[in-house]
C-alpha cells in the first residue's frame, strides 16, 4: 500500500524520542508483515485503555517516525501508520488506525486521523474508502 508522499525534513529528536522512534519502527515492521486478520487483533490490544489522541499528539508521534526511518518517511505507509499508534500508544492516546482503497486510478494507503481529520497526509487521503479501522 502506498502513496507517494514527499519527504518531510527531519526532525531534531532527544535521544528518548529517537529510540522510542526506532522501537516502533521495528515493532511496526514486524506488525505490518503479519496477515490483516492478526493485525487488526494486535492493534485493538494494543488501543485498549487509551484515550483518544488529539491531533497534535499524533503529529508529533508522525514527525518522530518519519524522523528516524527513510522508509516510514517516504511510501512506507503501512510501517508509518502502525508506528504512529505505537508511539500515541506508548504515550496513552490512540489516533484512529485505518487502511483504506481509492478505485480510479486503484490505489491502497494506511493513515492515522485524529479529531476526524488525516494526520499529516496529502489532501488526497480523504478520497480512499476506509476498509480496515482501529
Amino acid at each position: 500500500m502506498s502513496t507517494p508522499i514527499p519527504l518531510p525534513p527531519a526532525a531534531r529528536l532527544s535521544l528518548v524520542d529517537r529510540a522510542v522512534g526506532l522501537t516502533a519502527v521495528g515493532a511496526a515492521r514486524l506488525i505490518a508483515l503479519t496477515p490483516p486478520v492478526v493485525l487488526m487483533r494486535l492493534l485493538r490490544l494494543l488501543r485498549t485503555g487509551a484515550r483518544p489522541a488529539t491531533y497534535r499528539e499524533a503529529a508529533r508521534a508522525r514527525e518522530i517516525v518519519t524522523s528516524v526511518s527513510i522508509m516510514c518517511a517516504g511510501e512506507g505507509c503501512v510501517q508509518r501508520s502502525i508506528a504512529t499508534v505505537v508511539i500515541s500508544r506508548l504515550r496513552g492516546s490512540w489516533p484512529i488506525w485505518r487502511s483504506g482503497v481509492r478505485h480510479d486510478p486503484f490505489r491502497a494507503h494506511a493513515w492515522v486521523e485524529a479529531e476526524g481529520h488525516p494526520v499529516e497526509e496529502p489532501e488526497t487521503t480523504t478520497g480512499y474508502t476506509p476498509i480496515l479501522s482501529v
